[in-house]
């Protein structure tokens, strides 16, 4: 496994450099996940497609610092996610394709501010925070109401609006309608389109990619079409109809 390097004062963010891979592959153990990976993302909304097995949901992980690659370098806004992580992951929120890998405390209110505590936000901001962010995506009802109860729809609602509270510059999101129903999987379509940030999908439902500015397609650890949404679906649906 590739370690760390040692870590140098971080340089000023450039947002205008956007998410680079230079040269990326990464390895586990004796398998080869991702290879010869050169990509800079600028875009405002990016798909990733590709079947089970395709390496899709490293790269997703790469783009945060959550995996760090075996080979090559991956630099958001100019920042290196092997040498920065922690300004990295300040500037990059993770939404994970089960919600319950993401939540860790008793109650929504409580889940939500935990980054922020971990900040050390002071508390009146902290609760201000969470309330707006809990209005905003309809659990502020639920603020007090154990996290493991809330339905599948709701702990994706909660996930995301954990990230969102830290108020990240980018955000990528592995697969967050997998485990829905129409109506939440519509619900979660929505809430990225009206984001601000710039964001990453990795998914399976290819309609959540309409509006997008552009789609990638990863297969066999390389990304073998990147394009606007409709001919990279369609290169997409291509290739598995020959599998």
């Amino acid at each position: 496994m590739r370690r760390r390097r040692a870590s140098a004062p971080a340089p000023e963010p450039d947002p205008t450099q956007g998410i680079e891979l230079r040269g990326v592959g990464h390895v586990y153990g004796e398998r080869t996940v991702l290879r010869d990976v050169d990509l800079q993302l600028t875009e405002h909304r990016v798909g990733v497609v590709g079947a089970n097995g395709s390496g899709k949901s490293t790269f997703a992980r790469l783009l945060n610092g959550l995996v760090v690659p075996t080979s090559g370098r991956v630099l958001v806004d100019g920042l290196d996610t092997a040498t920065h992580a922690r300004e990295v992951r300040r500037r990059v929120g993770f939404v994970f394709q089960d919600p319950d890998a993401q939540i860790v405390h008793p109650t929504v209110a409580e889940d939500v501010g935990y980054g922020l505590e971990n900040q050390g936000v002071p508390a009146d901001e902290r609760a201000e925070r969470v309330a707006e962010v809990l209005a905003r995506y309809g659990l502020a009802e639920h603020a007090d109401h154990p996290a493991h109860l809330l339905s599948g729809g709701q702990k994706q609602l909660l996930a995301v609006a954990g990230v969102l509270v830290m108020r990240p510059a980018r955000i990528v999101l592995d697969e967050p309608t997998t485990l829905l129903d129409l109506v939440n999987t519509r619900r979660i379509a929505e809430l990225v389109a009206g984001l601000d940030q710039s964001v990453v999908v990795v998914t399976h439902h290819l309609d959540l990619l309409a509006g997008f500015d552009r789609v990638l397609v990863v297969d066999g650890g390389r990304v073998v079409a990147d394009d606007r949404p409709a001919p990279a679906v369609a290169a997409y649906r291509a290739l598995m109809a020959d599998r």
